[in-house]
């Protein structure tokens, strides 16, 4: 059981459905008090983001930690790729019409940032000095 479960954490489609259903629900949950459809069509537009989000963020840390110096590889990639990441969430919420949008990007954005904080120092730190 041990062996399945480290075997499906190495797949980047696991991660994907994961963010999907988890931020898709939230997305729900945060449009609740509003008609139907609008809830699910924000649940529907987080889910896909958040997959798109988890996919691309820890590609996009990797690539533009690479392309910077050491002083700034630390901070500089989270920041423009959280950036990237807001953008793109209030973008297409706003195009969806999705009822409560700062509400239901909170959630996201906040997960999105602390992994790409902390994935990011974690990868800098393993980085040997120059």
């Amino acid at each position: 059981m041990e062996r399945l479960i480290n075997h499906l954490a190495d797949q980047p489609w696991v991660h994907v459905a994961f963010g999907f259903v988890l931020m898709g629900s939230w997305a729900i949950y945060a449009n609740w008090g509003h008609p139907m459809p609008g809830p699910l069509i924000a649940g529907l537009v987080q889910g896909m983001l958040s997959g798109v989000i988890t996919y691309g963020l820890k590609r996009l840390l990797d690539a533009l930690r690479g392309r910077m110096t050491r002083a700034r590889g630390w901070w500089m990639p989270p920041i423009l790729a959280c950036a990237g990441s807001l953008c793109l969430l209030v973008a297409l919420h706003s195009i969806a019409r999705t009822p409560e949008v700062l509400r239901t990007i909170s959630v996201p954005f906040c997960v999105a940032t602390l992994y790409a904080v902390s994935y990011n120092f974690i990868m800098w730190k393993k980085e040997p000095l120059p």
